[in-house]
Parts: structure tokens; C-alpha cells; sequence
């Protein structure tokens, strides 16, 4: 019970309020304290004292109850708007001028006879270096990353840390010592001279890790990111050389850095040493010993999803990465792996269970949890899978829609409309991810089942008979274009078909009885990182702005903080990597077709529940379109994945969205922040986007135009 009062002791006195670090320094001056008097008082160094004054860093316990105690009996003495209540002691000698190097005071301007315009530095202030200590404790910042639970004090400097060589600090030379940048704007001293050293200060000394995100999980591995200059200190090329290692995108097993940790007993995953590097010891007394790299100089963030984080100065990409991982999960790979592996980190495949006979716990299958791996039916499997060998009974073609409209169907009246608008759907996977129930276990085969739009699998079904406008692209393809006899389908699609009155008679189908909805956890988790990022952006919820405030929000989008706009690109390709990666195909040159490859050995290898995710998508978007053209009239021009493109008399979205008699948007396509609601995507005249149509290129792929490629850019 004593170290629960004592935690909670300290929570507290880490919420203690402080002044403002302007009227800190005034306290100060006005009792006549100097900085080393004042610092050796609170018990930290002068360069500490100052950074807490400057605002660059904020105090942390245990110091901090006692810098707040001294500020509150200051402030007592001298309140901020009156004279002070008791005269102060007798001065002593003046402070010096010249600060501590690590910390230097801006020296005093030349007179100017006009100000200068305010500059934003290119990189944010240094906040001073600390040594770490095996068990600090936590800080609190004034802008620290988003927790979602109370910080634990075994990982009290948060999930990660930037290593960087120091070569300049505020303008003054430095050491080049290795320097661990933190979330929250910590900053420890790294001793580490070789890997096996780093990854040891990093499990025994830097305070760095995360907690579980679900009570059955595993805790986040601390990840260590290396800049160019650190990767080389530790013996790493800058960019990986030689025609294998480059195709392979790894490190020779007979590099040096390699044989040293080899010799101190470390071992590596199969993927090798890469740009993601997970350096491992077998688990010793149910600890883990697990340390996750990334080398910045070998793309380990991509720019087609990080944007330009691989660039930002080591203390701005923390606060990236450490505003990534508070939302979602530490980095531990590219975002597709880590859309993956949040699957698995919100639902573990295994729990303990309690033996009857013994009483002891063992572990067991987890409720609701992909437990094991499982194999495909034949039509859900890639061609080369090995249960596809053989198979001519046709496969399930669930993809996004890629579909242009048949310039010959275009109207006059379209085609002098001045304007075409693109009108994208927020993260409209994940939106289809939502409820949606998928298979936990084996397909069963059935001949001649009845439809049922509750039981996932895939159904043998004829659709070819449904004809709808052809100005529409087909519901029930992703080229659009409609089925030309029986084909296969999963759930979300059959169950559209029926919606809309259609009789849908399966010929066979394999179903998965035991079923749930695996991905809502990671559905929440992901929406609510989304939604939190571009609220920090300047787009809250849509009942919190209307449409055009909403619409003015959006372009300032990416300029209002540019490293919180890396974050949203994260998190967007979380979501499409992570589906994507439910059917990760085979890779190398050497795979032949029937061969098991390494994915298949995971539970979360489901290509069936990537084809049901897909087909919702794309029947919601076919809904969207549908009920927007029983409306308005207006039709598609072209449709790329969650992006459609509409002839528009004026060049906003809400020239073409409809209206109810009282002004409130009327279904169809909604504006708004959150996943499932739309933006806007870009503007171009239309005399150019039937320019495009008749060329056989998509108007959506290229709606934002200045040489912008949907497809090649990610979206």
C-alpha cells in the first residue's frame, strides 16, 4: 500500500501548477537570488534552472514540488501586481554574464532603428542534456506528446528515443557526444560506444519502452531511431552498399557491427539487419529483452507515408514519432507492419488459462482473436498460393474501384460545365472496417447455400444479370464494368446486390460460422488517433465547424504544423498498409508458385478478411454515388479507390453536394473530419479533365493536378 501512496504522491506533485516561465524568472530577480543560488536551493544544475525560466523544458518530480514550493513563497513576497509585502535580503554580488556553454543567454542586439520581423527558428531549441538514471522519473512538458494513460514509471522517458551526434547546441560547438533525444523533450546522455552497448543502456538505464495495450499483450520494445551520423559512430554504413545488400535491403551477415553482437550472445530476427533492426536475447524470467532500430539513412521512414519526418531535426521527429506511438503503437517497421501488428497488440491471440487438474496457468486461445494460422479457401488465395494449385474455379477479384466513365456517355451540359471537383473519402477503409464481422477460423465449403449477409466468406454467385446506368460504375467490380457471368464474392458485396432488390441464388460458397468483429478495437484505436491529429491541425469534428469552415481548415491543413501533418500521413497508411498486408504476397526472386512463404505462417495472413474490408468500401462509396445521382442528376466522372470526380457549375464541393429545404446536407457525400466523412481533393476545369477521359487516363488519379499522381503518391 506504501508504494501505491508514494505513486500517488508523485502523480500528484507532477501536476503541481507553476507559474509561467517569465514570472519564474521574475520571482527570482526579485528576491535577489542569482541562478547557481537558486539552482543549488532546488538541487539541479544552473543550465537546468534556465531552461525551466526560458519555458524550453518544465520541471519534473522530484525537483519540481520543490521549485514550486519556492515559487508559491515567492509569490507570496512579491505578488505579480502589487509591491512586495516584506523587503528582500540584502542583495548579493550580481550573476555573471556569461552563461554555461551547453545553455547560452542570447547576447544583447544592436541598436535598430526598426524591429525586426519575428523569425520562427528552423529547428527548436535544445533542451539540456541529463545523464539517465535506471529508474527516472516522469516529466511533464509544455507540449507533451498525447498519452492515453498515465505514464508508467518503468518507461517514465517515453517509447522511443532519436540518437544524434551533438555538433552544435543553440550555436556553441559541442563534444559530438551521442545525444538520445526523448518524448516530451527529454534528453539523455548515450554512453553507448558499439550496438551491444547501446542495446544494453537502452533495456538496463534509458527509462525507454511503452505498456501493453491490452491486458493479455505484450509491452512495446524500446525503439532506438539512428541518424546518419550516430548509424556510422556504430560502425554502420551510411547507405547500404553492394548489389545484395541493396536488393535485399540488408546488412552482409559477416559485417562487423553484426559479429559484435553476435559475440555479446544478441540475436536478430529473420528479416535481418535492416532498416528496421529488432536486436533480441530469449526471454529470461518472463522479461522480455527486445530492442527495435531504425537507421533514418536507409529510408527506414518512407517519405510516400512519413512524409519529410526522416528530415526533421532529432528533437521535432521524438515529438513525430512519440505523438505516432502514443496514438497507435511504437514504430516497429514500415506503417504497414505496424497496421498489422496493432491487430495483433489489440487482440492477442493468446490469454492465460487455468488448468482444472493443476491449477496452474497456461497459455490459451484468446475469445474473439485470430489464434492460429489458418489456409484460405481456393478462390480466396493468390494464384501462387498452394492451395490455389489446381484450382480453375475462379478467385475473388475484391479491389478498389479504378473506373472511367465512357467519354461517349458525357452530355453536352456536362461537358460545358466549367469546373470538375474531386471529392475524397476520409481513410475510407477503415470507415468499412467498423462492425463489420469477419472470419475467425477455417472456410467451410457449402453447395447451394442461401444467402446470408451475416456469415463472412465468399460466395459462387451470378450478378451478370444486374443491370444498372451505365453512366454508374458496377457495384460489384473494381473495373466498374459489369459481370459477365458467375463470379465470386465476398459478404459486403452479395449483400449490396440484395439491398437493392436484387434475387441473389449462391451456387456454393465457403463460409466461416465462427465469426466476430475482429478489427473494431483496431478500428477505434486508429480512428481516434485520426480524429486527434487533425483536431491538433485545425479541423475538429463536423458538429464543431460547418462546411465552409471546415473547407477553409483544410487547405492550411499541412502548413499548421508540418510535423503533426508526417503524423496524419502515418496514420492514413496505417490503415491501407495494414489492410494490405492481411494478403502479403511472396517476395525474392527465387519463390516458385506452390511454395509456403514465411507470411503464411501468421494468423493475421487473412486474405478473405482484406477482400470483405475492400468490398464494403467500395459498395459504400457505389451507395454514395447512387443516392447522389437520384438527387441531383449528377454522375461520376471517374472513380479512383475512395476519390470520385464530378462536372460542377462552380469549384467547390458544395457546388455539387445536395441540400435539404433547411440548408442541412441531404446523405450522400458529408464533409467532415472524422473516417467515412469526405474532403475535398482538388479543382480543375473541365475542359481538361474530358481531355484526360478521352486519353484513357483516370480524372481522379489526377484531380489535384501541378503533376500530382494519386497512385504514385500513396493515396
Amino acid at each position: 500500500m506504501s508504494d501505491r501512496i508514494d505513486a500517488i504522491n508523485a502523480l500528484i506533485a507532477s501536476q503541481s501548477v507553476l507559474p509561467s516561465p517569465g514570472e519564474r524568472e521574475r520571482l527570482r530577480k526579485a528576491h535577489g537570488l542569482t541562478l547557481e543560488q537558486t539552482a543549488e536551493a532546488v538541487g539541479i544544475r544552473k543550465a537546468t534552472l534556465v531552461s525551466w525560466e526560458k519555458g524550453r523544458t518544465e520541471p519534473r518530480p522530484p525537483q519540481r514540488d520543490a521549485y514550486a514550493h519556492l515559487l508559491a513563497e515567492l509569490a507570496k513576497l512579491y505578488p505579480a501586481d502589487g509591491a512586495p509585502v516584506a523587503a528582500p535580503a540584502p542583495a548579493p554580488a550580481p550573476e555573471p554574464d556569461v552563461p554555461e556553454p551547453d545553455v547560452p543567454e542570447p547576447a544583447p542586439a544592436a541598436p535598430m532603428t526598426k524591429p525586426p520581423a519575428p523569425t520562427r527558428p528552423s529547428t527548436p531549441p535544445s533542451p539540456p542534456r541529463r545523464p539517465a538514471a535506471k529508474q527516472p522519473a516522469p516529466q511533464r512538458t509544455p507540449h507533451p506528446a498525447p498519452r492515453s494513460a498515465p505514464a508508467d514509471p518503468r518507461f517514465a522517458n517515453g517509447p522511443l528515443a532519436v540518437v544524434a551526434v551533438d555538433s552544435d547546441i543553440d550555436g556553441v560547438a559541442a563534444d559530438g557526444r551521442l545525444t538520445a533525444y526523448c518524448v516530451g523533450g527529454v534528453v539523455l546522455d548515450c554512453p553507448a560506444t558499439t550496438l551491444p552497448e547501446l542495446v544494453d543502456w537502452t533495456l538496463k538505464e534509458s527509462g525507454i519502452g511503452g505498456p501493453r495495450l491490452h491486458r493479455h499483450g505484450k509491452d512495446a520494445d524500446p525503439l532506438i531511431v539512428l541518424t546518419e551520423a550516430a548509424a556510422e559512430r556504430f560502425g554502420l554504413p551510411a547507405k547500404l552498399e553492394g548489389p545484395e545488400a541493396r536488393r535485399s535491403l540488408r546488412l552482409p551477415e559477416n559485417h562487423r557491427a553484426l559479429k559484435e553482437l553476435a559475440r555479446a550472445k544478441w540475436k536478430l530476427t529473420r528479416r535481418g539487419f535492416g532498416p528496421w533492426a529488432r536486436i533480441y536475447r530469449p526471454a529470461a524470467a518472463g522479461q522480455r529483452q527486445c530492442v527495435q532500430l531504425a537507421i533514418l539513412s536507409w529510408d527506414a521512414l518512407d517519405s510516400r507515408t512519413w512524409g519529410h519526418a526522416a528530415e526533421l531535426p532529432p528533437a521535432e521527429l521524438a515529438r513525430v514519432l512519440g505523438t505516432y506511438a502514443h496514438r497507435v503503437l511504437t514504430p516497429r517497421g514500415s506503417t504497414a507492419v505496424c497496421g498489422l501488428e496493432l491487430m495483433t497488440a489489440l487482440r492477442p491471440p493468446t490469454r492465460p488459462v487455468k488448468e482444472a487438474a493443476t491449477g496452474a496457468y497456461v497459455s490459451g486461445p484468446n475469445p474473439g482473436a485470430l489464434t492460429r494460422p489458418v489456409d484460405p479457401a481456393p478462390p480466396e488465395a493468390p494464384p501462387e498460393h498452394p492451395v490455389a494449385q489446381g484450382w480453375d474455379g475462379g478467385f475473388l477479384d475484391e479491389e478498389a474501384y479504378q473506373w472511367v466513365r465512357d467519354p461517349q456517355l458525357l452530355t453536352d451540359e456536362e461537358c460545358l460545365l466549367p469546373w470538375a471537383v474531386g471529392i475524397d473519402i476520409n481513410t475510407a477503409f477503415l470507415a468499412a472496417a467498423a462492425r463489420l464481422p469477419v472470419g475467425l477460423g477455417e472456410p467451410v465449403r457449402v453447395r447451394a447455400p442461401r444467402f446470408d449477409q451475416k456469415i463472412p466468406g465468399s460466395w459462387l454467385v451470378d450478378l451478370s444479370g444486374i443491370a444498372l446506368d451505365p453512366r454508374l460504375p458496377s457495384p460489384f467490380t473494381p473495373s466498374g464494368e459489369r459481370p459477365t457471368g458467375p463470379a465470386w464474392y465476398a459478404t459486403p458485396t452479395v449483400a449490396y446486390a440484395a439491398q437493392l432488390g436484387y434475387d441473389v441464388t449462391p451456387v456454393e460458397a465457403y463460409l466461416r460460422h465462427d465469426a466476430g468483429a475482429y478489427l473494431d478495437p483496431w478500428h477505434d484505436r486508429l480512428k481516434d488517433a485520426y480524429v486527434a491529429t487533425m483536431a491538433d491541425l485545425g479541423v475538429p469534428l463536423a458538429k464543431d465547424l460547418d462546411e465552409t469552415a471546415f473547407l477553409t481548415a483544410m487547405e492550411h491543413l499541412k502548413s499548421t504544423d508540418p510535423g503533426l501533418a508526417c503524423v496524419l500521413s502515418a496514420v492514413k497508411s496505417t490503415v491501407k498498409g495494414g489492410i494490405g498486408k492481411l494478403r502479403e504476397r511472396p517476395q525474392g526472386r527465387g519463390y516458385r508458385d506452390g511454395e509456403r512463404w514465411p507470411a503464411l505462417e501468421r494468423p493475421t495472413w487473412r486474405p478473405d478478411i482484406r477482400a470483405a474490408v475492400i468490398a464494403k468500401a467500395r459498395v459504400n462509396m457505389h451507395r454514395k454515388m447512387l443516392k447522389l445521382a437520384e438527387l441531383t442528376g449528377r454522375y461520376p466522372l471517374g472513380v479512383l479507390s475512395d476519390c470520385v470526380v464530378y462536372a460542377s457549375d462552380g469549384p467547390s464541393p458544395l457546388d455539387i453536394l445536395p441540400r435539404t429545404e433547411g440548408g442541412r446536407p441531404n446523405g450522400t457525400f458529408r464533409l467532415g473530419a472524422t473516417p467515412g466523412l469526405a474532403k475535398h481533393e482538388g479543382t480543375q476545369e473541365m475542359a481538361w479533365v474530358v481531355d484526360l477521359m478521352e486519353k484513357g487516363f483516370n480524372p481522379a488519379r489526377h484531380i489535384k493536378g501541378d503533376g500530382h499522381d494519386a497512385v504514385r503518391e500513396g493515396e
